[in-house]
């Protein structure tokens, strides 16, 4: 299926869940044709090496929801300058995803509920690329915007954007003054305490806020028929959650009335410091963080301080959103909310590796070309809480050296490790040494910051998606201690052990482990369980054992794996979907294989699922969403996911098993 396709109505449309039958009674009897198994493997491989780069690395399509795309077409309309070539192919890409045969609107992944803050951006994008609003998609939209309580009940992020457009006034947006700026450390608010991705958002946004930014607005589009009250008559933008939160919405209110009282000079000095920290960290053809909203919210924070068209800042910035863009054919574009080129890479070749036999010439390649990216010396955000540990890091994207991630490093090591780590020893040690070093207080790790819990922050009124910070979660963990424990070094024992028991603390009474960076349950259950078998704990530890349990529990009849990102918002659709998908499927089985089940029953129902399930191509291709970016709130489909890791499988099937399956 393309990408641009709607996905069959049996994606889409919500169903009671099937039971699960009992892994023994599923295809007992048959086994798996080692002709077929090379054959799906050869192809795979094939089509898999076809996509690589010409200089060594794979960097497959990112995929998010339509706020991205929509909020290009509303940038540049911010920015008068419109380009109505790319303008259309948006559009078309827009209407192509809205929900046609239940609620009107647009979802946060395929088979999704209605998300209001993604069908006000989408609808208004719509509308200013010239759709009248009296065409039936537009009207159908609009029905369901208002049945819901209207634009007013939009996330933060679109109520700021909608006040930059004049649509709702400040006073229905958090106060995010560029005095955050000079707010001292001790201060509880302050930079450090919040992760990386909502710094460079949050920088260049205070700009946005304190010069109280209007969007250009060349065609004076307005949306005003999405408010079920007059915006200037609203008084209900931020709905109480909890006692403390009321307490921080009071003070949060009472600073937006003093800000008239803030002496000119503090004012100049913090927007002078915005714009330094932004500009430190703009990064070149990459963009601010990497990311699209922080390289948005930089693009338009420039112009509005007074920089040129032309200024090499401002070309930088027009670069770097332009390299998002993904083109389907001649008619359609999408915008990526950042690309995947050190991920990809890492793990296409952590996939090839499996296979012992196979030329190992493409994955040198591939290795070569991440080497030079390891982030060394360079400044970085991570260095406020070590700023003596020697940097050793890659990001995720082509570059980002002020945040590089550690899930990503502890991959990249762990292929070089599996390559040469003779060759590679300077690396891997460096990526190690790294690791170790920015472990979290409870000896967990997350993505970029260490010991970033600061819970409290959530319940400001800024941070209604819940997102603000960066905590340890059991799959980055997993990864990590994964790769000490594989490198072997004695020094590193003591944070190995320290991952561990933070990971048996983290296991669900399910025996699953949650997916913080993929979906979800099942991701996660997958990572912790390849991690315990890097760190040699056995497979009758009994967290090993009650993980295998669940994974069982849940396979489907047909012998995959799926699970819905519903099982964010309902831990009770824990590896429930309605469909298998193959890179669900990938990781339970990888999964099992780690634990000791190479050869059971519900790892060969897996496999022949595999291998049944592949297109022409040899590969995998599905439409759903993979990973959460933030969990209820935005989500990915890494179109790279139904390559690899479904190759990954295969080839470690291949290689462990050389007898009958049992149960």
């Amino acid at each position: 299926m393309s990408i641009l396709q709607t996905p069959p109505g049996s994606f889409l449309q919500k169903s009671s869940l099937p039971d699960h039958p009992a892994v023994g009674e599923i295809n007992k009897e048959s086994e798996i044709s080692a002709v077929v198994l090379d054959d799906a493997i050869t192809r795979a491989r094939t089509a898999l090496l076809a996509q690589q780069r010409e200089d060594g690395h794979w960097c497959f399509p990112l995929e998010a929801d339509c706020t991205i795309p929509a909020e290009y077409i509303l940038m540049m309309h911010f920015m008068d300058e419109v380009d109505p070539a790319l303008e259309h192919r948006i559009a078309n890409f827009l209407r192509s995803r809205q929900v046609t045969d239940g609620h009107g609107g647009w979802s946060l992944y395929y088979g999704g509920d209605f998300d209001m803050s993604c069908s006000v951006k989408a609808y208004y994008a719509l509308k200013l690329a010239g759709d009248s609003p009296e065409i039936a998609h537009m009207i159908r939209a609009r029905n369901a915007i208002l049945e819901r309580g209207g634009a007013a009940r939009s996330n933060v992020f679109t109520r700021l954007l909608l006040a930059m457009y004049r649509q709702l006034p400040w006073r229905g947006v958090p106060f995010v003054p560029a005095e955050i700026m000079l707010l001292p450390r001790w201060f509880p608010f302050h930079l450090r305490k919040v992760a990386y991705w909502s710094r460079t958002v949050m920088v260049p946004l205070s700009i946005l806020c304190t010069l109280k930014a209007k969007a250009v607005n060349p065609r004076d589009v307005h949306v005003r028929e999405l408010f079920t009250v007059d915006p200037e008559k609203e008084k209900n933008y931020f709905p109480v959650r909890t006692s403390f939160n009321r307490l921080l919405l009071y003070l949060e209110r009472l600073g937006s009335k003093l800000e008239p009282l803030i002496p000119s000079f503090i004012r100049r000095r913090a927007l002078k410091k915005a714009e330094q920290w932004t500009i430190e960290r703009l990064n070149g053809k990459d963009g601010l963080g990497a990311i699209f909203p922080a390289m948005v919210n930089a693009y338009e924070a420039l112009t509005l301080l007074g920089y040129n068209h032309d200024h090499p800042l401002l070309q930088q910035c027009r670069l770097a959103l332009h390299e998002l863009l993904i083109n389907e054919g001649e008619d359609v574009t999408w915008c990526q909310p950042c690309v995947s080129p050190v991920w990809d890479t890492v793990l296409a070749a952590l996939a090839l590796q499996e296979d012992k036999q196979a030329d190992s010439t493409p994955i040198r390649r591939a290795l070569d070309w991440i080497v030079p990216l390891q982030a060394l010396d360079q400044p970085g955000d991570w260095r406020n809480n070590r700023p003596d540990l020697p940097g050793g890091g890659w990001a995720f994207q082509y570059a980002n050296p002020h945040y590089p991630d550690l899930d990503d490093t502890a991959v990249a090591a762990w292929a070089l490790y599996q390559a040469d780590k003779g060759d590679y020893r300077t690396s891997i040690t460096r990526a190690a040494d790294w690791l170790a070093g920015m472990q979290s207080s409870n000896g967990g790790f997350a993505a970029f910051d260490i010991d970033n819990v600061h819970y409290y922050l959530n319940e400001i009124p800024f941070a209604d998606h819940g997102a603000l910070l960066d905590p340890p979660s059991s799959d980055v963990t997993a990864r990590c201690i994964g790769l000490l424990a594989l490198n072997g070094e004695a020094r590193h024992q003591e944070a190995v052990q320290r991952g561990l028991a933070f990971l048996f603390r983290e296991q669900e009474s399910s025996g699953a482990w949650f997916g913080r960076w993929g979906t979800n349950y099942v991701y996660g259950t997958w990572s912790v369980l390849e991690a315990l078998r890097l760190a040699r704990v056995g497979h009758d530890h009994p967290a090993v054992k009650r993980a295998v349990q669940w994974l069982k529990s849940v396979q489907r009849a047909d012998g995959g794996w799926g699970e819905t990102n519903d099982s964010y918002l309902d831990p009770g659709l824990a590896g429930q979907l309605e469909t298998s998908t193959s890179f669900q499927t990938a990781w339970a089985v990888l999964g099992l294989m780690a634990a000791g089940e190479a050869r059971s029953v519900a790892v060969k129902n897996g496999i022949d699922y595999l291998i049944r399930s592949r297109s022409a191509t040899g590969l995998w291709e599905e439409p759903w969403f993979t990973a959460p970016g933030f969990p209820k709130v935005f989500y990915l489909k890494y179109h790279g996911y139904s390559s690899y890791f479904p190759l990954w499988a295969l080839n470690r099937y291949r290689a462990m098993n050389s007898g009958s399956a049992t149960a």
